[in-house]
This record gives C-alpha cells, sequence and structure tokens, in this order.
C-alpha cells in the first residue's frame, strides 16, 4: 500500500515532496442527515417512525452523479472533503445489522471521488443525537434502549422534532439546537458518555447501557472501516484520517443544580425548562415554562407557558414490547418509571427533587463533577477507544480530534494522548447571523471571547462596523487555534465546520437574485480563517437536493453553497450581472447587507412571499436566480507551498491574492510553490503579477474534465512574497449610503449608553 498522500509534520500538512498542504474543503453532503429511501427530510412525517426499513443508499448522491458534483467541487478550487455518514446508515435495522448496500455505495462513491484528487476524512456525524430527537445520527432503536419513547417527544417537549409538527414549514429556525437541553438529550447523552457511574441501574444485555451504546457505536464505524480496508484502493487515496463524533454533548453531567439553567447555557430559544422541569415533564406532569426568544441583543425572555403533556410520558411503558431487538433489559430497571426517579434523584410520589446536585457530583467518590471533569475524563475515555479502533485498522490514520464545541478542549500535551497524527477540529458559525438570519454589518459581538471571560460585561465585546466584525471573527478563530494549541500541543488546526445562512433577510436574495448580503458574510468568515493562521476548513455545506424553500432539506437550515434553484456558475469570467451584487462600495466585500431591515417585507406580505412558487427558480415571471455567492466562497489558496507559509489572503473588494513565506531552499524545478487561481476573479489578460523574486506561470490545466487555473511559482530561499491582483468588478472607494451611516451612529450611540 503506497504512503499516505498527506502527513503531519508538527503544525503542518505535508505532501511527498515535504510541501505544506492547505486543506481547502466542504462537508459532503447535508442531506446525508436522512434516508434516501424513503427520501425523508425533516419536513416530511408519512413513514417517519417506520425507521428500521430505510436505505441510505444514494447519499450524499448517486454513483452516476458523483462526477458530476465532484468535477463542481473540485473546478471551485476544493481540495478536501469532510466525508459525512451517520450511526444510522450503517446499522438502523438493529444492534449488530449492518446495511452492507450502503457500505459498498459509499465505498463507490469513494472510488469516483480518488479520480479527482481530493483528500478524504470520514465523520461520523449526530446533531442532538438522532433525527427522532430533532438531529441527525443514532438510530431509533438506541432511543428505546435507553428506555425513551420517541412517540412522545413533542407532547412532553422532550425534543422539538420538524418531522412531527403539524406545519413544518413554520418550524422556527434554528430552535433544533435547542434539543441538545432538552430532555431527551439530556438523557442520553448522560448515559452515552457516563451511564456507569449515573445510571448503574440501566443494565442491558449484561452490560450498562453506556457500554451497550459505546460498543455498537464503535462497532459500527469499526464495521465501516474494515469494509474500507478490504476493498483495497481507497486507503490513503482519497481517504486519510477519520474524525471523532461530530459535536458532542455533555448532557446532564457537571450540572451542579437541576433547578435552574445553567450560567453557561447560552442558547435558549421557546420553551427553556430547567432540567429539572423538563424530568417532569417527561414524566407526564405539567410545567409552567419559561419561553425565550433571540433579539438583536441575544435570548431574551418572552414569557411563560404551560407544558402539559396530559400523563403522557418520555418513557416507555411498563407493557412495551421490549424484545423485537432481541435485547434483554435487566429486572433493575423499570420501564414505566424515569430512569433518574429509580436512582433517588427525585421522588415521584411527591413530585419533590431530593438530590438537585446528582449530575455535579461523582456518585462514587464525592468529587465535583464540572465540565473540566467531563472533557478530560469522560469525554477523553471516549477518544481514546475511538481512536484505538481507528489505529487498529489503520496505524497511520490522521484522526481528527473534536471536543465539544467552543469549550475548553481536554488537557493532552505532553501526555499519552499527544498523538503526532492527531488534528484540532474545531466548530466555528457566527452565532448572530445563525440564529437571526441576516448579515449586520453594523455590529456584531465576540462571542469566544465573552464564554473566556474576557469582559466585564458582554456590552464591551461589542464590535461596531463591518471592519471591526470582519477583524472580530479572525481573532476569535485565531484565539480557538491558539487555545488548541495551548491544551493540546503542537498540531495542525482545521476548522471541520464553518458556514452561513443563505435564507437570510426572509429569503430576499430568492425574490431578487441579490445576494450581496450573503457575499458579505461569506467572506468575512473566510477573510478570518485566512487570518487565523488555521492549516484550512471544511465549509458547511454542499447539498445536491438544496432548494429555495426547504433549504438544506432539514430543521430549516439553508447553508449549502450549491441549490438547484440557483443559477449555474459560468466557467472563466462572469459578470456583475450575472452575480446580481449590488454596488455598496462602502463595504469591505461590496455588500449591501440589510443590516436596516428596510426590505420589502411586511407581516402583510411575508406569508405570499415564502409560498413554494415564490421561492423557485422563476418569480414573477422573470429569471432573478443569483449565483449564490460564489464570488466569496470561488477563492484562490495556496495548494503546496514550499517553505513555511507565513501568511495568505485574499481580498474580495479589490481582487487581490498575497502570499507570504519563507524557504528553506530555493525551490526544486518539479516541486514549486503551488496556488489554485480562479479564473473567476483572475482572466486571461487581466491579471498582474508581482513577486520578490523568482519566476511564475499562470496556466489553465484539465484533469477528469475538471479545469483549474493553477499559478506555479519558482523562487528563491528566504522570505518571499508574490501579489497577484485580477479584475475589480466595480468603481469608485465611496461609504456607504446616507441611511446606513445613519444606522451606524445611532447603533454606537445605543451600545456606548449600554456600556
Amino acid at each position: 500500500m503506497s504512503p499516505l498522500r498527506l502527513r503531519i509534520d508538527g503544525a503542518t500538512f505535508r505532501d511527498n515532496e515535504n510541501r505544506v498542504v492547505t486543506l481547502h474543503g466542504i462537508n459532503a453532503a447535508g442531506d446525508a442527515k436522512f434516508p434516501a429511501n424513503p427520501d425523508q427530510p425533516s419536513h416530511i412525517p408519512e413513514g417517519f417512525f417506520d425507521a428500521d426499513h430505510v436505505s441510505f443508499v444514494n447519499r450524499p448522491f448517486s454513483v452516476d452523479d458523483a462526477p458530476t458534483h465532484f468535477a463542481r467541487l473540485r473546478g471551485w478550487g476544493y481540495n478536501t472533503i469532510r466525508y459525512i455518514f451517520t450511526w444510522e446508515a450503517i446499522e438502523h435495522e438493529g444492534p449488530g445489522k449492518y446495511d452492507e448496500e450502503w457500505i459498498q455505495h459509499t465505498i463507490s462513491i469513494l472510488r469516483v471521488a480518488k479520480g479527482y484528487g481530493f483528500y478524504i476524512f470520514m465523520d461520523p456525524h449526530q446533531d442532538a443525537w438522532s433525527r427522532f430527537s430533532g438531529g441527525s445520527g443514532a438510530p431509533l432503536w438506541t432511543l428505546y434502549a435507553c428506555g425513551l419513547n420517541p412517540r412522545f417527544f413533542d407532547v412532553t417537549q422532550a425534543a422539538l422534532v420538524q418531522n412531527v409538527v403539524p406545519e413544518p414549514d413554520k418550524y422556527p429556525k434554528m430552535i433544533w439546537a435547542t434539543n441538545y437541553t432538552r430532555f431527551a438529550c439530556q438523557v442520553i447523552f448522560t448515559l452515552f458518555f457516563a451511564g456507569r457511574d449515573f445510571a448503574p441501574k440501566a443494565i442491558i444485555d449484561g452490560k450498562n447501557i453506556q457500554d451497550y451504546l459505546e460498543e455498537h457505536f464503535f462497532g459500527a464505524c469499526e464495521h465501516l472501516a474494515k469494509r474500507i480496508h478490504e476493498a483495497g484502493d481507497i486507503w490513503h487515496d482519497p481517504v486519510v484520517g477519520w474524525e471523532s463524533l461530530n459535536e458532542p454533548n455533555k448532557g446532564l453531567i457537571s450540572h451542579q443544580d437541576l433547578t435552574v439553567i445553567p450560567s453557561e447555557q447560552k442558547l435558549q430559544k421557546g420553551t427553556s425548562p430547567t432540567a429539572w422541569q423538563a424530568i417532569l415533564t417527561g414524566s407526564g406532569r405539567a410545567c409552567e415554562v419559561e419561553t425565550w426568544d433571540f433579539g438583536a441583543m441575544g435570548p431574551y425572555k418572552s414569557g411563560t407557558v404551560l407544558v402539559d403533556p396530559e400523563g403522557k410520558q418520555a418513557w416507555l411503558s411498563a407493557d412495551s414490547d421490549d424484545t423485537k431487538y432481541g435485547w434483554k433489559r435487566d429486572p433493575g430497571w423499570k420501564l414505566g418509571e424515569c430512569l433518574w426517579a429509580q436512582h433517588g434523584v427525585w421522588d415521584p410520589a411527591t413530585d419533590t427533587v431530593l438530590r438537585k446536585d446528582y449530575f455535579g457530583k461523582h456518585p462514587k467518590t464525592g468529587a465535583k463533577v464540572d465540565y473540566e471533569y467531563f472533557v478530560n475524563n469522560y469525554w477523553l475515555g471516549h477518544y481514546r477507544k475511538y481512536s484505538a479502533m481507528v489505529k487498529r485498522i489503520f496505524p497511520d490514520s490522521l484522526m481528527f480530534f473534536q471536543p465539544p464545541v467552543l469549550e475548553i478542549p481536554p488537557n493532552v500535551k505532553g501526555t499519552q494522548d499527544d498523538d503526532p497524527n492527531m488534528i484540532f477540529s474545531p466548530h466555528f458559525y457566527d452565532g448572530i447571523t445563525l440564529l437571526t438570519k441576516k448579515w449586520n454589518r453594523v455590529w456584531n459581538i465576540d462571542v469566544f471571547g465573552v464564554l473566556r471571560g474576557r469582559y466585564l460585561t458582554p456590552a464591551f465585546a461589542i464590535k461596531i462596523g463591518e471592519t471591526a466584525i470582519r477583524n472580530c471573527f479572525a481573532a476569535q478563530l485565531r484565539a480557538i487555534r491558539e487555545e488548541g494549541e495551548k491544551y493540546l500541543g503542537v498540531h495542525p488546526c482545521v476548522f471541520t465546520e464553518i458556514g452561513i445562512p443563505y435564507d437570510m433577510d426572509d429569503k430576499y436574495a430568492y425574490r431578487t437574485g441579490d445576494y450581496s448580503s450573503q457575499i458579505a458574510a461569506l467572506d468575512a468568515n473566510h477573510f478570518a480563517l485566512e487570518e487565523s493562521n488555521a492549516n484550512g476548513f471544511t465549509l458547511w455545506t454542499y447539498v445536491a437536493t438544496n432548494n429555495h424553500y426547504w433549504g438544506d432539506q432539514w430543521n430549516g437550515e439553508d447553508l449549502s453553497i450549491y441549490s438547484v434553484d440557483d443559477k449555474a456558475l459560468p466557467p472563466g469570467a462572469f459578470t456583475l450581472a450575472d452575480s446580481r451584487a449590488s454596488l455598496d462600495t462602502g463595504s469591505p466585500s461590496f455588500s449591501q447587507a440589510q443590516a436596516s431591515d428596510t426590505l420589502s417585507v411586511s407581516p402583510g406580505n411575508l406569508k405570499k412571499t415564502l409560498t413554494a412558487e415564490n421561492m423557485s427558480s422563476q418569480s414573477n415571471g422573470g429569471d432573478v436566480r443569483g449565483l449564490r455567492a460564489a464570488e466569496a466562497f470561488v477563492r484562490p489558496t495556496p495548494v503546496a507551498t514550499h517553505g513555511l507559509l507565513k501568511s495568505f489572503g485574499f481580498d474580495l473588494r479589490n481582487s487581490t491574492f498575497k502570499i507570504a513565506l519563507t524557504a528553506p531552499s530555493p525551490t526544486k524545478e518539479d516541486a514549486p510553490t503551488v496556488a489554485f487561481l480562479p479564473e473567476f476573479h483572475f482572466p486571461n489578460g487581466q491579471t498582474s503579477v508581482e513577486v520578490s523574486g523568482g519566476k511564475w506561470t499562470i496556466t489553465v490545466e484539465e484533469s477528469e474534465g475538471v479545469e483549474q487555473q493553477i499559478l506555479r511559482w519558482w523562487h528563491a530561499e528566504g522570505d518571499q512574497t508574490i501579489t497577484v491582483k485580477g479584475v475589480v468588478r466595480k468603481t469608485g472607494a465611496g461609504s456607504g449610503t446616507e441611511e446606513d451611516e445613519g444606522y451606524l451612529r445611532q447603533c454606537q450611540k445605543n451600545a456606548c449608553a449600554v456600556m
């Protein structure tokens, strides 16, 4: 077997010529979260609970269509794919029953990808545990194994699941993420990571539920890994590594007081019960629960509401058929009763909490269990087993190490866990944009700084003006990378998720073709990535089935850079008419973000504008499709750098790309520094190059039917720079509109008042 195409040298990736490799990647694909047969996006209720008899074959796309999608992504400059798969795709029929047809389909897709030169790492994806608790990932039977009844999650609000709501098109935007702090996920993640300690009575097939779930999860991933190994021709090329479980969560572990919302819980939207209230409603009791909404300055309490399950429980009833999947539950684990009541957390006879700090102390030692304990013991213990499983099959595998999102990583620097093949794999989303679905060019917040206690009050974390916002994003990503180095040691850092919502401003772009808000937001995120000195990223996401009405087809998200309802990206240069971007020269990315809410949408016409007909590629009898902010995501990037890559970046406003490096020696003739240079911004005959020294070429090359414009640079040793200037698509350098200026002054005034 040939050596791995990508190896790690300290904090860098290296190719076979010892050049530094930058991972410029994409997640493929978002719709791998739900079955293809039946096609069951999260707004389809029919057959939802018939989950044993599904198939994920043709996710992320069919083998016949794969060349089209891979050629498209390669042509846009991507060299890396984070390959999304779920535990459910492998083991949906029942414990130990693996879907060999899906596995062979996956191997076939990977073989197609090999022809396009991608680096691929495998991602066992989950969100909020499972489709049946409002997310994606684990099969339905795992919830039954935990003693839960997902058919009553809606009435108990144990989870908010779009598939079962009466009007799925009115499912609140981004509310799915609150499922992490609702009853179902709180139970399952606690059992998954620490069932042996906190639920010793939960025994199934002679094992604690923690071991039962974990062994099946590892077994499913191991089975897929073995099949990839047995295929003989896809390990090393294109598959180079495996990532740990996507976005793990601690459940109830470290809760110091079940009767209050933890201070670290920053996302509150819709009903927002305490863990104690969730336990009560999960057992059929009625509770008065606070409601929250997300406004301009973040979450705020909007009122209260009575959640009354009318006696229905999120737990399986005592007379449930518990034999379907062949397991045997220990008699000491009683169905029909809350598992936490069985462990003395509360008294169902009086509905009183007995041990509100139950999950904040180790049941055996009495030691305090906080987040630091969780991540360094429960989560890290899980990762060790997962990594060992992968390394048994692929000893040289790159391991993408993903601790809980935006949390402090475990301390592994200099320990036995300090694997030289480990990659720190954090996620970052601009929460203000993601939750409000608006690009606010006037203000934003340093969320990471707030989480790390760097401000006396969040008011001091407000950043005013688009340039400050962009710099704030860059500072946050840089701080995340540096924190990873502090706790993990010297390793590459790859942001394996980052992205923006496309359905901003009440889907304004879909009616007008003007993607200027999306261009601004996406360019700000890419600017931050380039400034952070990370080793790469995989953008979230590519969805071949995305459309304007249902977005990514999952929980109301719409982050795909591709949509069937948008204009195909033309080869070569493009015109401003193609992009339909506005001419707001005051924005660093020439955008006119709709920050001042001057849209032609009102409560009276909103319902009409959001019909499926108006969200299609044709609107009002005319074609208004735009290029889906391709100006921002089709951008130049280093591919292979001879020497240390000191910095690089693309100035979209001025269509200027710069690289700075330090070379240990002159480049070899057959191994120059290489960069992807899209014709999109750098058309032939309209591009100039300035170098500190050496020679360069720009050529359009074709491979497997994919054309790419490539810059090659042969340079001397020492500090070297290159600047490439393309076509500026607009003229003038004026400031924003008078209205924008006035709004900015008002926001500055308000911010000062808050401080």
